[in-house]
């Protein structure tokens, strides 16, 4: 699966979600590009999921316009070492998350 992490995310926290293929947002020359013109980028890109720990994306997005699943890692903080225990969980979610749909891994 094709794998865009938000840049809220750790980059290295792509080396975590073992057996796909992860971009981060830096990486893509996409820093600083809001949510839904990012959306529209993923998604043109081919990119299946985003990454993310924005709880508000729901709110401030239709994401029924937007043709990818969204993947909300809710954790104390986005520190690297708060969001690893959610990667076997993500991986679980990712193996079913369809475009569209919204979901979110907690603790």
């Amino acid at each position: 699966m094709k794998v865009l992490l938000d840049e809220c995310v750790p980059r290295p926290l792509k080396f975590d979600l073992i057996g796909h293929d992860v971009d981060h947002v830096t990486e893509m020359g996409w820093s600083g590009i809001k949510n839904g013109k990012l959306l529209g980028l993923a998604v043109n890109a081919g990119f299946e999921v985003l990454v993310t720990t924005d709880q508000n994306l729901q709110y401030q997005q239709n994401l029924q316009n937007f043709e990818i699943g969204i993947l909300v890692l809710i954790a104390k903080s986005n520190r690297i070492d708060d969001l690893q225990p959610l990667v076997p969980e993500a991986l679980n979610v990712m193996r079913g998350i369809t475009a569209s749909q919204l979901v979110e891994v907690r603790p």
